[in-house]
């Protein structure tokens, strides 16, 4: 049996400025474009069962041309794959804070998808001699969790599908999402099962050989740099999902091809030099860039640069540069103060405050922005939010 794991397609996305001929959202068409070219693939591919570890729209309330754009793919997959049951789980950003709110995945219903929203699901296919347990994150949510186990004397093939966060993946780059109920291997037991599908992660990522994440389709938020430095590790560039073939858990990475690249310009050291030295390197890594930066999405990380350097920086060829990218982000890094280390007494413990401070201090940002009033105005709502809780 051959299954097809997606995850974390977060239709409806939106960001930067930049407009469609139409006056959508060009991120968000971007998005919905790598969907389209995911269903294409698995049309060619054929699986005989098809599973999307949650996180369809990135907001609960998405809008009217994602919902619609979902259900038109999602018939495309019902027309082109009659036999292949879609399963689908709900991820903490298809959960509404209040289940009076409701959630739109249920429409999908109409198509025969099966979907799980609040509480699991166990579905038995017996033309696959498979079960899937659909696992959303409203269920791992709750104080009672359920047990995720498969049930005994049931059919060969036993499938989990879930979305949560497992410890350690994504934490040290801060490309771990925000929201996941955690997970655990306990929890998982992937020796119990055939395999085990999971989203909320957006690199595609190995927990155990038969317990995957498929990671997103497009680069999203949280920090995609990092997600190119996470691939980087797994030695794995690019996006897409997973074919599995079972039993075994055979797996094998389908990449999908972008609508436009995320860039990483090769970094550059400002210490010492003047603010047309500057300049002249930035329009070198410009020039340099293959592809070229037109219609992509480019960061340049710029170390050790004064504030009345970056002040004095060319910013007409910046706001140049930003015409030509869909986005470009030039992010200058301040110097790092010299720390004194205290000796005898044990330090003591850094007051929140001054974490969020060494935290804005080295958070991408863009180089129009004022990075010292950014700095201040996060503290001082720190600090408020401290004293309104103490009162």
């Amino acid at each position: 049996m051959k299954l097809a794991h997606l995850a974390d397609l977060h239709l409806g996305f939106r960001q930067f400025d930049r407009q469609t001929p139409r006056g959508g959202n060009q991120r968000e068409a971007d998005v919905a474009e790598v969907f389209r070219h995911a269903v294409d693939d698995l049309l060619v591919q054929r699986p005989d069962l098809i599973v999307i570890a949650g996180d369809v729209f990135h907001s609960v309330r998405p809008t009217n041309s994602a919902i619609l754009f979902f259900f038109q793919q999602l018939q495309r997959v019902r027309v082109g794959l009659p036999d292949a049951p879609v399963v689908l789980v709900a991820g903490d950003h298809d959960t509404p804070r209040s289940l009076e709110t409701g959630t739109i995945l249920r429409l999908y219903e109409a198509l025969g998808v099966h979907v799980a929203v609040e509480a699991p699901r166990r579905l038995v296919f017996p033309g696959l001699d498979c079960a899937v347990l659909a696992v959303p994150h409203q269920a791992l949510a709750q104080a009672e969790r359920p047990a995720l186990r498969p049930e005994r004397g049931g059919p060969t093939i036993n499938v989990l599908v879930t979305h949560g966060k497992y410890p350690g993946v994504g934490e040290g780059r801060g490309t771990d999402d925000y929201g996941g109920a955690l997970l655990s291997r306990e929890t998982l037991a992937p020796e119990k099962w055939d395999y085990t599908a999971l989203g909320h992660y957006h690199v595609a990522h190995e927990v155990a050989p038969n317990a995957w994440y498929a990671g997103s389709l497009e680069y999203l938020a949280p920090n995609p740099w990092g997600q190119l430095q996470d691939e980087a590790d797994r030695q794995r560039r690019g996006k897409g999902y997973l074919l599995v073939e079972l039993p075994g858990a055979r797996v094998t990475f389908r990449p999908i091809t972008p609508v436009r690249s995320h860039m990483e310009l090769p970094p550059i050291g400002g210490s010492g030099l003047s603010a047309k030295e500057l300049d002249a390197r930035i329009a070198e890594a410009v020039v340099k860039a293959k592809p070229a930066i037109d219609d992509q999405i480019v960061r340049l990380l710029v170390w050790d640069v004064p504030r009345a350097v970056g002040r004095d920086l060319d910013h007409a060829a910046i706001r140049a540069y930003k015409a030509r990218a869909l986005n470009f982000l030039l992010d200058l890094r301040r110097p790092e103060a010299p720390r004194v280390e205290a000796s005898g007494a044990p330090g003591r413990r850094r007051t929140l405050p001054e974490v969020v401070r060494e935290f804005l201090t080295r958070r991408p940002l863009d180089a129009d922005l004022d990075r010292e009033a950014f700095v201040r105005l996060g503290v001082e709502y720190v600090e408020q939010a401290g004293r309104e809780g103490a009162t």
